[in-house]
């Protein structure tokens, strides 16, 4: 594929680069509202399960957002990936990111929805959510602009697989994108006890629900934002869904909840393809039979048969 260099340029940092690294990133500016929260740093310290030791969420993933690519006819929509609620872009696709990249694909990936300056602390996709889907509007239109492509697909985790449905519906992204992949999405929203348990999984994200964070509030089940996004129809023409989700997800619930309706859908349990798929919420980007189910996704004319070995949450596998 022209345009795109070697995969050394994109190389993960390992931890013994950082093993004398800091507690906090150097020349750091943590605004004084969120330091009274407790907040020191916007680098994060992870234990050994994550395989990180220190990891700037500003830092795009591996193989993503090279806007010199140019799609080759084998895939030509690049493909925008779309963190979840409390993540970002650097964390949630380690994996998937250079997986697309070493198939040929431009991939391209961004932060949104920061609020009250919780992007300075790597805490995004807490605004709100029609906001972030005008940033995505944004993002889109540069990588079509750079690309020379007329869509994109876009696959999104959590909140970014439910999120730009706003942007196909009511901000003319229906024109822009061919294919949206969903992970486990909070299409249908999810219960308070849900939108805590993922804000656990995050250093620092619990001082960003309630009123610091708008996409919790519409993300909870019957809230006027999600009656809005699924009134009348779940879908719109001549956009392709799949949803793939987790029968163990313990953030959006009931699992049940992230599934659309549609002639233009396809929904996807986990476990119906792989009863040793023990994978979660938090998995779902580095579970091994999603990564192949979004690939399949993305190119049906090619599909690979998953490989049905163990999956486990929270690290997946």
């Amino acid at each position: 594929m022209t345009g795109m260099g070697s995969t050394d340029a994109f190389r993960s940092p390992s931890c013994e680069e950082f093993s004398h690294a800091p507690s906090a990133c150097p020349g750091s500016d943590v605004p004084s509202q969120l330091r009274r929260l407790g907040w020191s740093s916007p680098c994060r310290i992870a234990d050994g399960l994550t395989g990180y030791s220190h990891v700037s969420s500003t830092a795009s993933p591996p193989g993503a957002n090279n806007f010199s690519c140019r799609p080759s006819a084998a895939h030509p929509y690049p493909v925008v990936l779309v963190h979840g609620t409390f993540g970002d872009m650097s964390d949630s696709w380690q994996a998937l990111s250079p997986l697309l990249y070493d198939r040929g694909y431009c991939v391209f990936a961004l932060n949104y929805g920061s609020y009250e300056d919780s992007g300075a602390l790597g805490v995004y996709a807490v605004g709100d959510i029609a906001q972030s889907a005008q940033e995505l509007s944004s993002f889109v239109d540069r990588v079509l602009a750079a690309t020379g492509a007329s869509k994109v697909d876009i696959v999104g985790h959590s909140q970014g697989g439910m999120m730009p449905r706003y942007y196909l519906r009511f901000l003319g992204g229906a024109a822009e994108v061919h294919t949206l992949i969903g992970l486990a999405p909070s299409n249908h929203g999810t219960t308070l006890n849900g939108l805590f348990t993922l804000a656990g999984y995050f250093p620092g994200a619990q001082a960003f629900t309630g009123t610091l964070c708008p996409a919790c509030e519409e993300q909870s089940a019957g809230s006027a934002f999600l009656s809005e996004l699924n009134s009348g129809s779940e879908t719109v023409p001549g956009v392709s869904y799949t949803v793939i989700e987790s029968r163990n997800d313990e953030v959006v619930t009931p699992y049940t909840s992230a599934f659309l309706g549609g002639a233009a859908v396809r929904n996807i349990l986990l476990q119906d393809q792989c009863p040793l798929d023990q994978g979660e919420h938090l998995s779902m980007p580095y579970d091994h039979i999603a990564d192949t189910d979004v690939l399949n996704a993305l190119d049906p004319a090619h599909k690979i048969t998953p490989v049905c070995t163990p999956v486990a949450p929270i690290i997946g596998g």
